[in-house]
């Protein structure tokens, strides 16, 4: 279509909102959005499908804006395309309690699809929000009923780009031939540093083409609309590989400092401002004023996208006639909502049972789970045989082409790329109808805790199985025997970290992280086999913590997690028949869910009046919440077969029973001893 005065109109809108905003605010990044308003204009005018009076409808097209610091950009459009931002929104940007963060949050402004800011991570999600899209296609569409067929739009920067994550997502989708999949690159030659040159001088369209995108470049991303146009309708024709659109831009197009890293992020003086409104044609002694003109235009969109999502809306009744159990189907997962009686499939055990790893019995979960739960997705970064994440029929998601799978697989190699399959986990997520897992060990979690983060911040339903989760995985030795990950984790807000001890806390550990909706969860799992324990149920495990072994009379209390728990009961016996001393037994596999529960729940599973004494094979540090004493490893492990290497640190019973000693010598003369569970604050909180 051909441009006219009003699309150039609000071009300049937009730019003229982000300089008033990052002005009032006296903060942001004014630079991004007024070079990239061409490009978002002619996508959200011309070529995006959306409906604002409903930003959840399965089948809009998503954008994420990668270079998330841009957001008023991403702020200005979603005021003039009526997602229900306000002027007195945009007058609030980056204050306390609005909707215009510094940074674009998810679940704070509707029309967000991703909380982006940390570089790097909004490319990852948009390859994760067109693996949905594919995988959702596969499974729902039918002859004559093209439900799913959006695509996923992605500006980005230098930045993003130079960010390794980046690098490992666009690897991913480039072998998975993801068509839908479009990304936007603001090629400006700046960053925080200055000129790139400083820094940055690679071929990124030798690189992206390597990868297996499809690169277009247009060398005028400030007035060429009718180029960008068309670069994006190119894109959307080629159907087996993801694209990168190169734009070139000018950075904060129309200021006396356009072009230079002092527009990148810096609020505009007041006479560039005034100098900016004069050129484009607005009053400089107005702010926040947008032409009626301009909404105009834009309410011709907004009605267009009422009409798209009515029309959906008419084909999914027709399909509901053909095919109803898919379509109750596809409307159960878009709530989030599981199955009715699905738990039932979860294992229980006896304490007579095989003592088995939990790594084998997150296996046997997700094998007894898969068929009742079809949004389950999930993979592992080429652990596959040691996580021990692929059920046994599953299928591999893949391109059709390459013989090794489909997009209606479930199943996803992401290759040795543990940062990006975080990342693109938290796409999964958003994209809806969908629960993603990943595999890897545990102490490479921390490769991709950047996407972690994310993961709790977005409040999504994302789950980690996260193998060989201590020293216990022996003879690998200390680059890979996670000591601090547990404790970094465990500090991060909404996000569950759990560390079962048997087979009732595996299941246990899957029931809340799949009930969970607005939380992420870390599942820490033994290479080593762990015994049936006491008093192990699902019941008493889904409460974060609870008394595996109970003793009236006991002088101390044991607190444990995972591959721990065992040795403690093994030395309540060492203790009871070397020093006439009863203890008791604590298993607490989810601190999270534990402090969620009532503190009288809390202090009868910890109580007052007995010391007690933490034993985990990991950094003490937080330990302190719960007991009086820590008993832990503050220094890396060790190289050896497992036992040597438990032996080595004294994590036996004889080694924790001279420690339990120790606790009961040290509190005997203090009297009232009280449980770390009552604290000063704890009425505050």
């Amino acid at each position: 279509m051909g441009f006219t005065e009003v699309d150039q109109l609000t071009v300049n809108t937009i730019r003229v909102l982000a300089a008033d905003a990052t002005a009032l605010a006296n903060s942001g990044h004014p630079g991004a959005p007024m070079g990239m308003a061409p490009v978002a204009q002619v996508l959200w005018n011309n070529i995006m499908r959306f409906n604002p009076k409903n930003p959840k409808w399965i089948n809009r097209d998503r954008f994420v804006l990668s270079n998330g610091h841009g957001c008023m950009l991403q702020y200005a459009l979603l005021h003039l395309y009526g997602f229900g931002l306000t002027i007195d929104d945009l007058k609030a940007f980056r204050q306390v309690d609005s909707i215009t963060p510094g940074h674009p949050e998810a679940h704070d402004t509707p029309g967000i699809e991703v909380t982006t800011g940390p570089l790097g991570q909004g490319i990852c999600n948009a390859v994760g929000l067109a693996i949905g899209q594919a995988h959702m296609a596969a499974t729902f569409n039918r002859d004559g009923f093209d439900l799913i067929n959006n695509y996923t739009y992605c500006f980005l920067g230098d930045g993003c780009l130079m960010e390794g994550v980046s690098g490992e997502a666009s690897s991913l989708a480039g072998h998975l031939q993801l068509g839908n999949l479009i990304a936007i690159y603001d090629d400006n030659h700046i960053s925080i540093d200055g000129d790139t040159n400083c820094a940055f001088t690679e071929d990124v369209v030798k690189r992206y083409e390597a990868y297996g995108w499809h690169v277009i470049t247009v060398a005028d991303g400030d007035h060429n609309l009718e180029g960008i146009e068309a670069a994006i309708k190119e894109a959307q024709a080629v159907k087996n590989k993801p694209s990168m659109i190169k734009l070139r831009t000018i950075i904060g197009f129309g200021s006396l400092e356009q072009g230079t890293h002092g527009v990148h992020g810096s609020p505009l003086k007041a006479n560039d401002i005034k100098q900016l409104k004069e050129k484009f044609g607005f009053n400089p002694e107005e702010s926040f004023a947008v032409p009626q003109a301009v909404y105009d235009l834009t309410a011709k969109k907004i009605a267009e996208g009422a009409a798209a999502e009515s029309e959906w809306n008419s084909l999914f009744a027709k399909y509901a006639e053909q095919y109803k159990a898919e379509h109750d189907e596809l409307l159960r997962r878009l709530k989030g909502d599981l199955p009715e009686g699905w738990e039932k499939k979860l294992p229980v055990y006896k304490p007579t049972d095989a003592a088995v790893a939990s790594r084998k019995l997150s296996e046997v979960v997700l094998s007894k789970i898969e068929e009742t739960l079809p949004e389950l997705i999930g993979g592992s970064a080429d652990l596959t045989g040691s996580n021990l994440t692929r059920w046994k029929d599953a299928v591999d998601f893949q391109p059709p082409s390459t013989g090794l799978g489909t997009y209606a697989g479930r199943y996803l190699r992401y290759g040795v790329r543990e940062h990006a399959m975080g990342a693109i986990m938290n796409g999964l997520a958003a994209y809806g109808g969908l629960i993603p897992y990943g595999g890897t060990f545990l102490n490479f979690v921390s490769y991709a805790a950047g996407a972690v983060r994310l993961s709790a911040l977005s409040q999504v339903r994302a789950i980690w199985v996260a193998t060989h989760d201590s020293i216990g995985l022996g003879e690998d030795g200390p680059t890979h025997q996670p000591i601090e990950t547990l404790a970094h984790f465990r500090a991060l807000p909404n996000c569950m970290v759990w560390r079962p001890a048997d087979g009732n806390e595996t299941s246990a550990a899957y029931y809340i992280a799949l009930t969970s909706k607005h939380t992420p969860s870390i599942m820490a799992l033994s290479r080593q086999n762990l015994p049936q324990l006491e008093n192990s149920t699902i019941e008493n495990a889904i409460k974060g913590g609870y008394v595996v072994h109970e003793d009236s009379n006991a002088a101390v209390t044991l607190v444990s997690t995972g591959s721990e728990v065992g040795i403690c009961v093994d030395a309540v016996k060492y203790l009871a028949e070397n020093h006439n001393i009863k203890a008791r037994v604590v298993s607490l596999p989810c601190f999270e869910v534990f402090d969620a529960q009532s503190k009288e729940y809390r202090l009868s599973v910890l109580p007052d009046g007995i010391p007690s004494l933490s034993v985990e094979v990991m950094s003490t540090m937080g330990w302190e919440r719960y007991t009086h004493e820590q008993f832990g490893l503050n220094r890396f492990g060790a190289s050896g077969p497992y036992k040597d290497v438990y032996k080595k640190f004294e994590f036996t019973p004889e080694g924790i029973s001279k420690r339990a000693v120790a606790t009961i010598d040290f509190w005997k003369d203090v009297p009232n001893v009280r449980s770390p569970i009552n604290r000063a604050f704890q009425q505050l909180i």
